[in-house]
């Protein structure tokens, strides 16, 4: 990524402000502290990755203004492309991505949404945001940061930019799926104990069969015995009840006709009441004839007053208008009265407050020139405030730096102690640790054995339900044979029935015979069904209670998994806490050098120095805040003046206009008054008026009389009803009459029937009386032969269910064979994935990895080290040595590290011993190869190169040999920054980007 051109506008302490990069090859951004050099910086990181150092995304919006954005445009792989991101305060930011297509044109290669756009802003530089400041962009105060860490946590810091977690999530995953294939065999070697038990039954089982077999073929000789014999007696019984359901029927008739005679009795009285009715009413049809006639005469006397009243209404309404109207039109001239009234107490008042205005001219004029004498000197304080507030401003923004590096060592002294409270505490969880895994082991254990009992109660639910099946099966079966057993019933009961077989006729024998074997079949059919009930409802409470079984122990076993889980989590957690130990011991020496440096103040010296300076300028200028308020105060406080001044000029404009305005009122309201004494005296609504009340009196309408005649219609309503019934009853008479003569015809008949059906049933009761009753016996039979049944079925369904148990055996056979398969092909996936655990961990690849890139680091560090001290220094990295427990011992056990052995004309000695320049050269030197392998690794050319600050500690000589380290390998790169404030590297550079803080914001100047 080579810069171009960077736009910014109201970014941090920038306001508008454009950055060429064309021609600039290295460069040097100087200026003060705090004019914001290390702004530009962040301007390009927050335009390409949308981060920066501000704690929140509305603090890159320059104070005072409402939005923000940065257009930076670059060079990568021979392609110009622009990155345009702005935001508004309190709202989401928009992100857009262009590349050049030629003669100045951007087209827009922008994703979907803000993600989507940064998305492909990193797959086109291969460079995201963390590889960039830990590469390209050397930030300040960050170059000892490498060298600063322990041993251990240096290798760890190598990791973290080479980005290994990555490994360490696959070891992780490797590690659970190895628990998980370990867990499976131990589940499948519980089952095979029970497998080998179930199959050492099989001898018992058969053994069980053949005895079975004796005894149902005894059962079935004695069930055939006993159907003879109910077969007969049965043929008697159906003999009896065909003439008991004659008499039944002879019965129910005879029934039937008394019921006809009684309602026929009851509707003859109903007729000849009905006619007696209408009888009486013809006879009075003189009477209503005559009332009917007076109820229409005063119908329309009713009619005439109707009329008269509606006029009456007519009239009363149009008197109610017209006084309306006149009162209405008084009351508009009494309201426009009192409006023109109150207008002339309204101008005394406003006369009254006028005179009150002009008498305070005097005293607003000495107050007028008071507040002349207070601006003079409030503009004397503003000019001193205008040059006292960028020292009191930058005075500030020290203080609050300072505070920001105390609470920064304060915030790290915190975390640390947190860190070490949480390690305690799991170092103090190791023992109820352990005592937990091997409860929850336990626990899984018994769930094991139970998960296997559970298939047991499956595969036995399973062999009810195929049973069930064939009982359901069979039950069909004989449900349908009853069918056409019936239907040949139905053929067989026409008298001139034919043999289903040979197609002859049948005599009167031979038709009984059949008709009784057929009978006895459909019976016999029935009672198997009977038993299959039977069989089909013990077989469902099995079913019910192995179903219950079932869920207790899946209800039981819900927390299987769960547990498998817990146990695999509880033994990381275990294997995590046992590593605390050490880190624990870091920690504390950490803590102690945190709270030294805080007791005794040694930090931020340099901001001490210079705030200890501006203090000094501000006490010169004597600029005092409170005076400047004082007088601002006194400046609005004295402004009322000029208000008032106004207001008497206005005073003296509004006196004339109330002069013009009296004598135009005073003549309106003698004219509103005389307007009203007219419209009561005389006026052309009064004479309507009394034209309408003399019409209504003319009239002669009497509303008493109208009531008395509506009174009497209403009393006379039931004169015309009883007039339409008399019509009615003239035309009904005679049918009913004639009804009345046929329904006695109809009863005697039915009374002559119901005598002959009385005698048939005597002669039926005497007939049925002289046959035998064989039910008692038949009964006797049937309970019998089912007892017999149900022995016989149970044996049957027992033979069946240890048939159905080898059947199950040999499916044991083969699932055993299956389950030892999978034992093997499970234990092999369990030792591949625990070998993978191993290589992806911190001891596989992942050290294979930093062993690999360690000598490429030390050789790119020696080089860079070599131009900086003319061959004096020389660095080694050493990962393994001799631990302190172990040293003197034969075969002694090394550990890992990451030590950087410093060697120079005099020999090796620790970092700690350089001088403040040597160290700063050697953080250089590593910190610059550091930057080049991350670059190479990311699949990104590392073309720019940014140093922020760091040159302090350097004297001349060491600032010549930095100044000539950059120019050496500046042809490795395209574009080299360098920030500083020193005067020396200023001169040293080809170009000098000035930045300078103004009050409006900070500009830019770039000088050769």
């Amino acid at each position: 990524m080579i810069p171009l051109q960077l736009t910014l506008k109201n970014f941090l302490s920038y306001r508008q402000v454009t950055l060429d990069f064309r021609g600039l090859h290295t460069a040097c951004i100087c200026g003060a502290n705090g004019a914001g050099k290390s702004s530009l910086l962040e301007a390009i990181t927050w335009a390409v990755w949308g981060q920066s150092r501000a704690a929140t995304e509305d603090d890159v919006i320059n104070a005072g203004t409402k939005d923000v954005r940065v257009d930076f445009t670059f060079c990568s792989d021979d392609q110009t492309y622009r990155i345009i991101r702005s935001r508004s305060r309190g709202r989401s930011g928009s992100l857009e991505f262009q590349v050049m297509m030629g003669e100045g044109r951007f087209r827009s290669i922008s994703g979907k949404g803000v993600k989507g756009t940064q998305q492909q802003i990193i797959e086109t530089l291969k460079l995201d945001y963390d590889t960039f400041v830990n590469s390209a962009y050397l930030r300040q105060g960050r170059a000892d940061e490498f060298m600063l860490r322990r041993p251990r946590e240096r290798k760890q810091v190598l990791a973290d930019l080479l980005k290994l977690d990555h490994y360490e999530v696959l070891a992780q995953r490797a590690k659970d799926q190895a628990k998980q294939y370990k867990a499976e065999v131990e589940v499948l070697e519980a089952t095979l104990g029970p497998l080998q038990s179930r199959l050492g039954e099989r001898g018992g089982i058969v053994e069980q069969q053949e005895q079975l077999g004796v005894q149902i073929e005894g059962l079935r000789g004695e069930q055939e015995k006993l159907k003879g014999e109910l077969t007969h007696l049965q043929k008697e019984e159906h003999h009896r009840q065909y003439w008991e359901n004659q008499v039944t029927w002879q019965q129910n008739q005879y029934q039937k006709l008394v019921q006809d005679c009684d309602r026929l009795y009851q509707e003859i009285e109903q007729s000849h009441q009905r006619s007696e009715g209408l009888r009486q009413l013809v006879e009075q049809g003189s009477e209503i004839k005559a009332q009917y006639e007076q109820l229409l005469q005063l119908r329309q006397q009713e009619q005439s007053l109707a009329q008269k009243f509606q006029a009456y209404q007519e009239l009363q309404q149009q008197h109610q208008e017209l006084q309306q109207q006149l009162l209405q039109r008084k009351n508009e001239l009494s309201l426009s009265l009192g409006q023109q009234q109150a207008r002339l107490t309204d101008l005394d008042q406003q006369e009254q407050e006028v005179l009150g205005i002009l008498s305070q001219e005097g005293e607003i004029r000495e107050a007028l020139q008071e507040l002349q004498r207070s601006r003079q000197r409030l503009q004397e304080l503003d000019a001193l405030q205008l040059e006292v507030s960028p020292l009191l401003e930058r005075r500030h923004r020290l203080e609050m730096e300072v505070e920001q590096v105390r609470t920064r060592y304060q915030v790290r002294l915190e975390q640390l102690q947190v860190t070490k409270g949480r390690i305690e505490q799991q170092i103090a969880a190791i023992p109820p640790l352990r005592q937990r895994i091997l409860s929850v082991d336990a626990q899984v254990m018994a769930l094991d054995k139970k998960k296997v009992y559970q298939e047991r109660v499956h595969e036995k639910g399973q062999e009810r339900k195929l049973f069930r099946s064939r009982l359901e099966e069979q039950q069909k079966q004989n449900e349908q044979q009853i069918g056409e057993l019936q239907q040949k019933l139905d053929l067989l009961a026409v008298p001139e029935a034919v043999c289903p077989l040979c197609d002859r006729a049948l005599d009167e024998d031979h038709r009984r015979h059949v008709i009784e074997k057929t009978q006895a079949q459909q019976e016999q059919l029935q009672k198997q069904i009977w038993a299959i009930r039977e069989d089909m409802a013990i077989c469902e409470r099995e079913l019910t209670k192995l179903r219950q079984e079932y869920s207790q122990l899946q209800q039981e076993l819900t927390v299987h998994s769960a547990l498998i889980q817990e146990r695999g989590q509880l033994e990381a957690q275990l294997e995590q806490s046992c590593e605390q130990y050490e880190r624990l011991q870091e920690l504390e020496e950490e803590m102690s050098e945190l709270e030294r440096s805080l007791t005794v103040g040694g930090y931020a010296l340099e901001l001490h120095q210079e705030l200890h300076q501006l203090n000094e300028k501000i006490v010169q200028l004597n600029y005092d805040e409170k005076t400047h308020a004082l007088i601002r105060g006194e400046v609005k406080n004295r402004q009322w003046a000029e208000i008032k001044q106004s207001k008497i000029e206005d005073a003296k404009r509004k006196q004339g206009e109330l002069a013009r305005q009296r004598p135009q009122l005073c003549d309106r309201l003698q004219n509103i008054q005389q307007q009203i004494a007219q419209l009561e005296q005389n006026s052309d609504l009064q004479r309507q008026i009394q034209q309408v009340k003399d019409q209504i009196t003319a009239l002669g309408y009497d509303r008493q009389e109208h009531s008395q005649l509506t009174e009497t219609l209403r009393a006379m309503q039931g004169v015309e009803l009883r007039y339409h019934q008399l019509e009615q009853a003239q035309a009904q008479l005679p049918q009913v009459q004639a009804d009345e003569q046929e329904k006695r015809q109809l009863l005697q008949m039915r009374e002559q029937e119901r005598q002959n059906m009385g005698q048939e049933i005597q002669q039926l009761n005497t007939r049925m009386a002289e046959m035998p009753d064989y039910r008692p016996q038949i009964q006797t039979l049937e309970q019998t032969l089912q007892q017999n049944r149900q022995a016989l079925d149970h044996r049957i369904a027992e033979q069946g269910r240890l048939g159905e148990q080898l059947r199950q055996l040999e499916h044991y056979e083969g699932e055993y064979e299956r389950t030892q398969e999978k034992i093997q092909t499970v234990r092999q996936q369990y030792r591949v994935y625990q070998e993978l655990s191993q290589a992806f961990g911190k001891n596989g690849i992942q050290a294979l990895m930093i062993e690999n890139i360690l000598p490429q680091l030390e050789a790119e560090t020696n080089q860079i080290l070599a131009r900086l001290t003319g061959n004096q220094l020389h660095v080694q990295f050493i990962t393994q040595k001799v631990g302190k427990s172990n040293q003197g011992k034969k075969n002694p056990k090394m550990i890992d590290t990451l030590e950087i052995l410093i060697a120079d004309v005099q020999g090796t000695r620790a970092y700690e011993t350089y001088s403040g320049g040597e160290a700063f050269r050697i953080n250089f030197s590593i910190r610059l190869a550091l930057a080049r392998l991350l670059a190479q690794r990311s699949g990104a050319s590392l073309q720019m190169l940014i140093v922020d600050e760091g040159f302090g500690t350097q004297d001349g000589e060491g600032c010549d040999r930095l100044i000539a380290a950059i120019n050496a390998i500046a042809s490795d790169f395209a574009c080299i920054l360098a920030v500083t404030h020193m005067p020396q590297f200023k001169e040293a550079f080809q170009y000098r980007i000035e930045v300078q803080k103004t009050e409006q914001g900070s500009q830019l100047s770039v000088l050769s």
